[in-house]
C-alpha cells in the first residue's frame, strides 16, 4: 500500500525532527553544566522551553501515526498474500496474540492493547490498583519517565503465556516450557536488554499487575510517606528535575527599566538504589497462577514496604547507597533546624516556634510528620498553648496541630530524655519529599535451601527479588525540623 509507505516515511522524518529538538535540550542544558552555572538565562530558558514543546507536538503526532500503521500493516499483508479482487478491504485493529509480538506495535497501537487488556483483567483486579495503572499507561514520555515502558512490560509480563512461564520459572528448578510460553520469555528477555543496563542479568520481571514497585500496596508499619509525598514513577536510573524559588515582581513607574526578574534554577537529582530481598518458601506453595500470584505478591510487598517505611524516615542517602530519609535530609541543613527552647525539655512552646518558622507559603499543605511517642507528648501539653488540637482526650488520636493534619511514622525519631541532640519532629509541605521508584520489581530462583548445619536439603526455595527507589527533599526550605 502506497499510503502505508508513505505513513512510514513521515514518521521517520518527524523522528529526525525529533532527536534534533531533544539534542538542542540537552545542549543547553551542557552549556550550563560546563560553566558551572545552575541557572539558564533568558535566552537559554526560550530556547529550552521551544524545543521541549515542539518535542511533545511530535509525539502526539508520532503516537497518531504509529496507531494508523498498525491497523494497515495487516491489511497491506493480507492483500500481498491474496490474489487481487475487486472486493472492499475491511481494516480492524491488531490484537497481541501472544508476547512475542509486542515488541513489533507501534506506541500507539501498543497503549491501546494495554488498556484493554486491563480492561479483562479488571475482576482480577483492585479499582485503585487498575487506575494507578492506567494513569501510568496513558502517560507520555518525559525527562524520567516513557510511558511506552510501562505499556510493553504489562503486555509482556501479563499476557496469559508469560503468566504461566513466569510460575515455572520460580517455581522450578528444570522448567518444561511450552512454545508460547518460550516465545514470551524471549521477548520479556529482549525488553530487559533494550530498557534495563544497570540492575542485575537475568531476572525475571514480575506481572505488573502484581508488582510492587508499580502498584505501591500497603505496608503493615506506619508509612505516611507514600501518601503525602510527591510520588514519580520513573524508568530512569534517576529522577532529575528543574526547581526556583520564583519569579520577583514588582510595580514600577512608567517607562522604567524593568527589575531583573530571573529565577535561579536549580536542577535537583534524587538518585534511585537497589533494595534487595530474599523469600524462602515451600515447594507446596506452587500452585494455580491466582492463588500463587496473590501469595507471593503479599511476600514481595510486606518487605520491601517494611524497608521503604524505615527509609523514607531515617536513610542514610546516596553515600549508603539508599534513600535520604526526610530527617536525615533536612538535619544536614541547619538552615531549617529549629532547636527547643530549653535544652531538655519539650512544650507547647516549641511547637509554636518550629510553626512560627516554617515559611507562610508552606503551611497551607503543611503536615507534621512524628513517632507515637512525640506525639503522646505532644497531645499532653493540651490546648492551653494554642495548639488547636481536634481533641485532648488521651483515649483518642492527636489528629491535628495548628489546624493541620498529624501523621505517625513507625520509623521517626522516639521521644528521649536529657540534653543531648535528638531530633523531634518535622513539619512541612511533603511535596517537597520526593519518591522516585522505578518501575519494575524482578525476581530469580534459588532452587533448593540447605540447611546451615548438616548441609541438607530443607525442602524449600528462594527468591532473590530487587527493585529500585530513592528519595530526598528537593526542597528543604519547604520543612522545618524541630530537634532537642
Amino acid at each position: 500500500m502506497k499510503f502505508l509507505q508513505m505513513l512510514k516515511a513521515k514518521r521517520l522524518e518527524l523522528e529526525a525532527q525529533r532527536a534534533e529538538f531533544v539534542e538542542a535540550m540537552e545542549a543547553v542544558t551542557e552549556t550550563a553544566e560546563t560553566e558551572a552555572r545552575t541557572e539558564l538565562n533568558e535566552a537559554e530558558s526560550a530556547a529550552f522551553d521551544e524545543a521541549r514543546t515542539a518535542v511533545a507536538g511530535l509525539d502526539t503526532e508520532l503516537d497518531t501515526i504509529d496507531a494508523r500503521i498498525a491497523e494497515l500493516e495487516p491489511v497491506a499483508a493480507t492483500r500481498a498474500s491474496a490474489p487481487e479482487t475487486d472486493a472492499p478491504q475491511i481494516m480492524r485493529r491488531t490484537e497481541v496474540a501472544d508476547a512475542g509480538n509486542v515488541l513489533e506495535l507501534g506506541r500507539g497501537a501498543a497503549r491501546d492493547q494495554a488498556l484493554a487488556l486491563l480492561e479483562t483483567r479488571s475482576a482480577e483486579v483492585d479499582t485503585a490498583i487498575g487506575d494507578r495503572v492506567e494513569s501510568l499507561v496513558r502517560q507520555g514520555k518525559s525527562r524520567n519517565f516513557d510511558g511506552d515502558q510501562i505499556v510493553r512490560r504489562m503486555l509482556i509480563t501479563d499476557s496469559d503465556a508469560y503468566r504461566s512461564a513466569w510460575m515455572k520459572m520460580v517455581t522450578q528448578a528444570q522448567p518444561v516450557l511450552t512454545v508460547e510460553e518460550s516465545r514470551a520469555m524471549q521477548a520479556w528477555a529482549e525488553f530487559r536488554a533494550m530498557n534495563i543496563t544497570t540492575d542485575t542479568a537475568g531476572g525475571f520481571g514480575v506481572p505488573v499487575l502484581i508488582d510492587p514497585s508499580i502498584i505501591l500496596t500497603a505496608q503493615g508499619s506506619l508509612n505516611p510517606f507514600e501518601a503525602i509525598s510527591r510520588i514519580e514513577t520513573i524508568t530512569t536510573d534517576a529522577w532529575r528535575g528543574v526547581s526556583s524559588a520564583g519569579v520577583t515582581w514588582a510595580f514600577q513607574a512608567e517607562s522604567a527599566t524593568v527589575t531583573n526578574g530571573q529565577p535561579t534554577l536549580a536542577q535537583p537529582i534524587v538518585n534511585s538504589h537497589m533494595a534487595r530481598g530474599f523469600i524462602p518458601y515451600t515447594i507446596e506453595v506452587g500452585g494455580d497462577y491466582p492463588g500463587f500470584a496473590s501469595e507471593m505478591s503479599t511476600l514481595l510487598a510486606e518487605g520491601f514496604a517494611e524497608l521503604k517505611a524505615q527509609k523514607f524516615a531515617v536513610g542514610a542517602g546516596d553515600g549508603s547507597e539508599e534513600p535520604f530519609g526526610i530527617f536525615t535530609a533536612l538535619d544536614a541543613n541547619t538552615n531549617v533546624e529549629v532547636a527547643v527552647t530549653t535544652a531538655g525539655t519539650f512544650s507547647g512552646t516549641d511547637i509554636n516556634k518550629v510553626w512560627g518558622q516554617l515559611p507562610d507559603r508552606f503551611k497551607q499543605n503543611a503536615t507534621w510528620v512524628m513517632s507515637h511517642t512525640v506525639g503522646n507528648e505532644v497531645a499532653s501539653f493540651g490546648a492551653a498553648n494554642n495548639l488547636s488540637f481536634v481533641t485532648v482526650d488521651l483515649t483518642q488520636e492527636l489528629e491535628t496541630v495548628r489546624q493541620r493534619p498529624v501523621e505517625f511514622a513507625s520509623y521517626a525519631p522516639a521521644m528521649t530524655t536529657g540534653t543531648a541532640a535528638a531530633n523531634r519532629l518535622v513539619v512541612g509541605d511533603f511535596r517537597n519529599y520526593l519518591i522516585a521508584q522505578r518501575a519494575g520489581m524482578e525476581v530469580e530462583l534459588v532452587p533448593h535451601l540447605f540447611d546451615v548445619t548438616n548441609n541438607r536439603p530443607t525442602g524449600e526455595r528462594g527468591w532473590f527479588a530487587h527493585a529500585r527507589v530513592g528519595a530526598d527533599s528537593i526542597n528543604d526550605n519547604g520543612f522545618r525540623l524541630l530537634q532537642n
